[in-house]
């Protein structure tokens, strides 16, 4: 290091006039008077500015500080102002830089006992020089003057005054700096002890309002929330970690309150989130330290700490955290893991403290609440039971229970028989053995006896008994294999009694169950099953006594659950009974008939019968969609996917998610559109027209066709695939002509419904208008007969409805009347006469009666039946 060439000779200044000398020596003497009155750093940065700066050769000066806890030095006051390098590219690396008190340019001046000064071109590359002096060379720096700042016989600190001149340093300079050093030294202690009695301040402060705010905590969310407050003004960056040792084993941690800070989440939450064992060689060392560590995450790496966490911080480039236990009294409650490179204990240790209490009384308080919350449950639970009537009733309940309380579903309840001897299935969770199904079911069906080995020890137990899932295996237990394809590590047996009485068992796979909780609930649930039992008895009982009335009361029960469709004959009693068979599944329906023989009300009785009632059944009519916009009606599309696609739009099939789609004239798409919803039907996913995203479907589908899809099929028209695809379940709508014994029903539902609808008082219907409407062939069904009523109730004028405006009957030409060429005449008139009479219900004179549609007299007529031989059978049923 060359600074004894730049030590300034005795004539650096060529003929220096007095006059300089003496204004300078009156500026650093001023100077050192008013180092005197100065508390902080803005007084010795304004007393630079104006002091030292007011000689024209200094350019800036600033002061640094030893810290001795790393060797380092770095910058303490700074003329940001008035520094010449402020806009180097590399300047906010530099003010925040800790420089190394081991390299030469340092050393030099630690080791003067007098400034020392370095012309910057002759040491700036130097190996081991600061990287601050390039900088300042590279924004016309020419020289630097060093010089220690000691106190109480110790460097704290150096003072760097630089030039843009060579040999800018006069000898005076240099005498009058020596004698101003020590008040500069004594002005920065002053400022350092300022600043750390202001800090001390600051911090009884914030652990003051900390420990205000500490006080109100109650919940988990509050204590998360205001531990995270605190400690971002610890931490740059404010990610932690707080892990609770766990209260059942006291070997693990797991996380209990966390914040990840400025850095991402972690998509692998198996790194913070799976519990831990105490001794992972650094967890261990935090809870056995009466002081916080400081830990260095490559090291500790290096020593081959494998959990999780550490390796996720090195991965996000964390070098240095700390670790502190978290005490209550004697007893450790967990740690805290804080990402930071200083540690102030004092103000950590007062911190911890304070959420070492707050997590015991939030601890303590969740404990209350859930103690309340399972008090509550159970209350709950035993007003459920009181209601209970059913097997399926109490499933539900018990399911409820066990989830909200035990965090646990139900395994097995098997019961005792009448015998008392063997146990049979009452009911359980198949969904928690579905990885092991043919297992659980072989396992399950199995009618045992209350001497089998486990149910024996069950029932002779007091409050039950547990197995460990993994000792059981070892022991050959069948059953243990089963129940350890669940994942959890016990299985609990216990009685279920009613008084002294065993009615059963319950078995439940958990890691843990609260035992008392769990014994309360087994006494609710053995009162329901004993209820439920004797109830089915009774039900069973009087089913015997019944059978025939309770019958007839679930088919009136079935027309009821169908209102909107009118008709109480054998062929719609047919349709009722399919509707009911099929509306509690998510089968795919076919509804085939006539055009307005009611397919829509079909579909729509089905619907509100089903599960998916509470959504409203979304309905598509192909026939009406032109053909360039079917998918987008179906399948939806998104913005700019074809011209005029304005905005998204959602599709039909999405619309009905979770509900009904019916397609109603499914007949009539087009065979492209059939193969697109061919595929949706089969994988139940779409893709909008233009979309890239895959969307899940749940649609009940229900279609519908006036068409024959066989004979489509046949002729090409229609795709075999999807006709398989759509006919799992076909529902047949018998036309009116079919059903004619419905005629009085419906022409009374659509009286009353136009007699509001016109305000007519329509009040009854002649029986000779129900025999007109009998002798009508109703091409159009159901919907013919709506409108034949509308019109009539219009051109009535009285309150009584005696004759219908029945349109005329034209014959059709065609193949139908090819087929009487193969009759003789005695045939076809024999047939004519059983079709008309049974139109009329087998009334042959009179009003309505067939000889009023044949036109000839009632006499007559009967002499043609006893020619023809036509029997009452073959007319009237």
């Amino acid at each position: 290091m060359k600074a004894n060439k730049t030590t300034s000779p005795k004539n650096e200044v060529s003929k220096p006039s007095i006059a300089y000398y003496q204004k300078e020596r009156e500026i650093l003497l001023a100077l050192g008077n008013d180092l005197t009155k100065v508390r902080d750093k803005n007084d010795l940065i304004r007393l630079f500015k104006e002091g030292i700066k007011g000689l024209y050769f200094i350019t800036h000066t600033i002061v640094t500080t030893i810290d001795y806890k790393d060797d380092t030095y770095s910058p303490f006051l700074l003329d940001n102002d008035g520094s010449p390098i402020r806009d180097h590219p590399r300047y906010a690396e530099m003010i925040k830089a800790r420089f190394p008190l081991n390299e030469p340019f340092i050393q030099a001046v630690l080791n003067s006992t007098e400034p020392v000064s370095f012309v910057l071109s002759d040491i700036m590359d130097d190996p081991g020089s600061p990287k601050f002096l390039r900088v300042n060379y590279e924004k016309g720096v020419r020289e630097i003057l060093m010089a220690k700042l000691m106190r109480e016989g110790r460097a704290i600190g150096f003072l760097h005054i630089y030039t843009d001149k060579i040999n800018g340093f006069s000898q005076n300079f240099r005498d009058v700096i020596v004698g101003i050093i020590p008040q500069i030294s004594s002005a920065v202690s002053n400022i350092i002890k300022n600043e750390e009695l202001l800090k001390r301040e600051k911090e009884k402060t914030f652990l003051l309002e900390f420990s205000s705010r500490m006080a109100s905590v109650r919940t988990k969310q509050e204590l998360t929330e205001t531990v995270r407050d605190v400690l971002k003004q610890l931490s740059p960056t404010g990610s932690f970690v707080i892990r609770r040792i766990c209260g059942d084993t006291k070997s693990f941690t797991e996380p209990y309150i966390y914040d990840f800070g400025t850095h991402p989440v972690p998509k692998n939450k198996v790194d913070w989130f799976q519990q831990l064992p105490l001794n992972d060689g650094l967890q261990n060392r935090i809870l056995t330290s009466a002081i916080p560590l400081l830990f260095d995450v490559d090291r500790e790496v290096q020593r081959g700490i494998s959990s999780g966490y550490l390796h996720y911080w090195k991965s996000l480039g964390i070098a240095k955290f700390t670790g502190i236990r978290l005490r209550n009294g004697e007893t450790n409650l967990g740690l805290l893991l804080l990402e930071t490179a200083e540690i102030n204990i004092p103000l950590l240790q007062s911190i911890c403290a304070q959420i070492s209490t707050a997590i015991s009384n939030t601890l303590a308080n969740e404990q209350l609440v859930k103690k309340q919350q399972e008090q509550s449950f159970l209350l709950d639970f035993s007003n459920d039971i009181t209601q209970l009537r059913t097997k399926q009733d109490l499933q539900s309940a018990i399911s409820r229970v066990l989830d909200k309380t035990l965090s646990t579903r139900l395994s097995m309840i098997r019961v005792i028989e009448a015998d008392g001897i063997h146990l049979s299935p009452f009911m359980y969770d198949a969904a928690l053995f579905a990885g092991a199904k043919s297992d659980f079911d072989k396992l399950a069906n199995n009618l045992i006896t209350v001497n089998e080995l486990y149910t024996a020890q069950v029932l002779a137990s007091k409050e039950g008994l547990v197995f460990n899932v993994e000792e059981e295996i070892k022991k050959g237990n069948d059953y243990a294999r089963l129940w350890k394809t669940t994942g959890r590590r016990n299985m609990y047996g216990l009685p279920l009694r009613i008084g002294d009485k065993n009615i059963g068992t319950i078995w439940l796979l958990a890691d843990q169950l609260n035992k008392m909780l769990i014994k309360g609930i087994c006494s609710q649930i053995s009162i329901a099953i004993d209820n439920i039992r004797a109830n089915e008895q009774l039900l069973a009982y009087k089913k015997n006594l019944e059978i025939e009335n309770d019958y007839l009361k679930e088919q009136i029960k079935t027309i009821y659950n169908f209102s909107e469709i009118i008709g109480s004959g054998e062929a719609m009693q047919h349709v009722y009974h399919l509707m009911s068979l099929v509306a509690g599944t998510a089968t795919t329906i076919l509804i085939t008939g006539e055009t307005g023989t009611g397919k829509e009300l079909v579909a729509r009785g089905i619907h509100i019968s089903s599960d998916r009632k509470d959504k409203v059944m979304v309905k598509v009519n192909c026939a009406a969609l032109p053909a360039h916009l079917i998918e987008s009606e179906l399948f939806g599309h998104e913005k700019g996917a074809f011209t005029g696609a304005v905005e998204r739009r959602i599709g039909k099939f999405e619309l009905a998610h979770q509900s009904t789609l019916f397609l109603d004239e499914i007949g009539e798409l087009p065979l492209e559109a059939q193969s697109k919803l061919l595929r949706i039907i089969q994988e139940r996913e779409l893709e909008r027209i233009g979309g890239q995203q895959t969307i899940k479907i749940d649609v009940r589908l229900i279609a519908a066709t006036n068409r024959n899809l066989e004979e489509e099929v046949k002729a090409g028209r229609f795709r075999a695939d999807l006709y398989f695809r759509l006919n799992v379940f076909p529902i047949h709508l018998p036309p009116l002509r079919e059903r004619l014994e419905d005629l009085p029903q419906l022409t009374d539902f659509f009286m009353q419904k136009y007699s509001r609808n016109t305000g007519r008082k329509m009040k009854k219907i002649g029986s000779k208008v129900i025999q007109q409407l009998r002798s009508y062939s109703w091409p159009g069904n159901v919907r013919e007969l709506e409108h034949l009523i509308e019109r009539t109730i219009l051109l009535t004028t009285t309150a009584e409805i005696d004759y219908v405006y029945l349109p005329k009957v034209h014959a059709e030409s065609g193949q139908e009347e090819l087929q009487y060429l193969n009759y003789s005449l005695d045939e076809l008139e024999r047939n004519y006469i059983i079709q008309v009479l049974k139109r009329c219900s087998g009334k042959i004179s009179g009003p309505g009666s067939a000889s009023e549609i044949l036109q000839i007299p009632g006499n007559t007529l009967h002499s043609k039946m006893k020619k023809l031989n036509i029997r009452k059978s073959e007319y009237f049923t």
